[in-house]
């Protein structure tokens, strides 16, 4: 399934107090906006937003589509549906940017039912007696036998959902009941007390709460690389040039060191490897230095809000002798990284004269790398 991931966030709303619409504002160190686009990391984002922000969505991250928002909710969902029409996209989630708590789990849960539904929504029971007033008095009592409170991410099939809203005169609450004035089946899924939508000036502080009460989200990847050797009179390695009677073979300056730690990141990121983001088929990385790679997984950590803790990488070689130059790897690897050398580490070992490595046809990379999450 070919899923894209809506966020709306087009709204003025004054509601939550501040100079500026609340999802703009500050939560926990980082725009509100900026929280939802993390949650749904891994997925085509879409965020539509209001024109004259364009410029502060650009900066937010590098791998996002933006659209224009328009003058009600619906209008803004329906110029991001029509932007994704003519794609190999058919599934969208539809996602309000003032919710940014929304789980990896709830996430799940919508799109597992998208395999038997043409919608699904999260929803919460409700559990609160309900009443009826008139002038601040109570007039009578509603009863909640079949009542939910509507979240979002709300999914559906992309083609159904770009029909209803075509066919839909506007005006509606939330994309359900453009679904369901279409004629479309909504499933309903668990809901989570902690996806609350930004409203009033006092859900920020219980925001605040709810990122300082969740756990670290840590995330380990694991790299691996070879390059054979050709003629040349150096090899890099870990960025540090090494004299050595051969060169390593690869179309980039293959720096094979390197190459695992970024897929390492990569890995951890779930977000593909060198390969799929520097092809080698494309001429413009012939040659190129792999710092530039190495620069851009750590980039794509950081833009998620996660810091690389430690990472470890193994080089397998006969030789040359790695020992004499670990200290200079570390150091450039940290320089390009942003992070401290005490947590880099560079070293080396022998395949006992076994294998490709062992008959020095070539050298072996290993790498670890942890990313955390606060």
């Amino acid at each position: 399934m070919k899923i894209a991931v809506i966020i709306v966030a087009a709204g003025r709303g004054t509601r939550a107090g501040g100079n500026l619409p609340k999802q703009w504002q500050m939560l926990a160190g980082k725009t509100v906006l900026a929280h939802t686009i993390d949650a749904f990391a891994g997925y085509r984002r879409l965020l539509v937003v209001h024109p004259d922000d364009r410029a502060r969505a650009a900066a937010l991250v590098d791998d996002i589509q933006i659209v224009d928002g328009g003058g009600t909710r619906d209008q803004s969902v329906r110029n991001a549906l029509e932007a994704l029409d003519g794609s190999d996209v058919n599934a969208v989630l539809i996602h309000d940017g003032a919710r940014p708590f929304v789980s990896s789990d709830l996430i799940d849960r919508v799109v597992a039912a998208l395999n038997d539904s043409a919608g699904a929504a999260p929803a919460i029971s409700v559990t609160d007696a309900l009443w009826t007033g008139v002038q601040g008095q109570v007039s009578g009592t509603q009863d909640r036998t079949g009542l939910y409170r509507a979240q979002t991410p709300q999914g559906f099939h992309f083609p159904a959902i770009l029909h209803a809203h075509r066919g839909h005169p506007g005006g509606a609450a939330d994309d359900v009941e453009v679904a369901r004035a279409a004629g479309l089946q909504v499933a309903i899924v668990a809901g989570d007390e902690h996806n609350m939508k930004l409203t009033f000036p006092a859900d920020f502080a219980r925001g605040e709460a709810i990122l300082k009460g969740r756990s670290m989200d840590i995330r380990l990847g694991n790299g691996y690389d070879v390059h054979a050797f050709t003629e040349g009179d150096h090899v890099w390695l870990c960025g540090v040039k090494v004299p050595h009677g051969r060169a390593l073979l690869g179309h980039s300056d293959a720096d094979v060191g390197m190459h695992a730690l970024t897929d390492a990141i990569y890995g951890a990121l779930a977000d593909g490897d060198i390969g799929q983001h520097f092809p080698p088929s494309d001429p413009q990385w012939k040659g190129a230095q792999s710092h530039i790679f190495l620069r851009h997984a750590v980039q794509r950590a950081t833009e998620r809000g996660f810091v690389i803790s430690n990472c470890d990488v193994t080089l397998v070689c006969e030789r040359p002798k790695i020992g004499p130059h670990s200290s200079a790897m570390r150091q450039a690897l940290a320089q390009i990284m942003g992070i401290e050398a005490g947590r880099i580490s560079v070293k080396a070992t022998t395949s006992e004269r076994l294998g490709f490595t062992g008959r020095e046809e070539g050298i072996a990379a290993l790498a670890t790398a942890t990313l955390v999450k606060l």
